[in-house]
C-alpha cells in the first residue's frame, strides 16, 4: 500500500495501544453515566453541588477521574504517535503501562477517596516521561536528518 512504507515495522502496535486507550475511555464514560443515575446527577450538570446532593463527592470523584484522563488524552496520543515513529516498541510498552496506571487512577478515584487514585495511578507520569524521550529522539533525528525509524528491540522475535 502506498505510504505505509513511511512507517517503521511494528508501528501498527502503536495504533493498537491507542485503540486500547479508546476502549478504556469508553468504559470510563460508561461508569460516569452509571454514577449519574446512581447519584441522581442529570445532564448537563458536569459536577454535583454538595448543598444540593448529599452524595455529590462520590459522583464528582468518578467524574473527575474521567475528566483528568480526557485532559491528558491528547498529550498521550501525540507522544505515542510521534515517539512511536522512531521507537515503536518502547512506545508500545510505555503506552501499555500508562493505560494500566490510568485504569487504577480512575478506579481509585471512583471510590470517593481522591487519595486512592495515587496508589498505582501516581506512576502514570513515568511512562509519559518515557514517551517524551521517544518523541524528543524522533525530533532530534528529524532535525539532524538521520533515519527517523529505529529498529525494534524485539524484531528478532518475529522477523523484521
Amino acid at each position: 500500500m502506498a505510504g505505509l512504507e513511511a512507517f517503521p515495522a511494528r508501528y501498527g502496535n502503536v495504533a493498537f495501544v491507542l485503540v486500547a486507550y479508546c476502549f478504556l475511555n469508553f468504559w470510563m464514560a460508561f461508569m460516569v453515566g452509571k454514577a449519574r443515575k446512581k447519584y441522581n446527577v442529570p445532564y448537563p450538570t458536569l459536577y454535583a453541588v454538595e448543598s444540593e446532593n448529599k452524595e455529590a463527592k462520590l459522583f464528582n470523584c468518578v467524574q473527575r477521574g474521567h475528566q483528568n484522563s480526557l485532559e491528558l488524552m491528547p498529550v498521550f496520543f501525540m507522544l505515542m504517535m510521534l515517539g512511536g515513529i522512531r521507537h515503536p516498541c518502547p512506545s508500545v510498552v510505555l503506552g501499555s503501562i500508562y493505560i494500566v496506571t490510568r485504569y487504577f487512577y480512575f478506579t481509585g478515584y471512583s471510590t470517593g477517596d481522591p487519595q486512592k487514585r495515587l496508589t498505582i495511578g501516581k506512576y502514570g507520569l513515568l511512562p509519559l516521561i518515557g514517551l517524551m524521550g521517544c518523541t524528543i529522539s524522533f525530533g532530534i533525528s528529524l532535525h539532524l536528518g538521520t533515519s527517523a525509524s529505529s529498529t525494534c528491540y524485539f524484531s528478532s522475535i518475529r522477523g523484521k
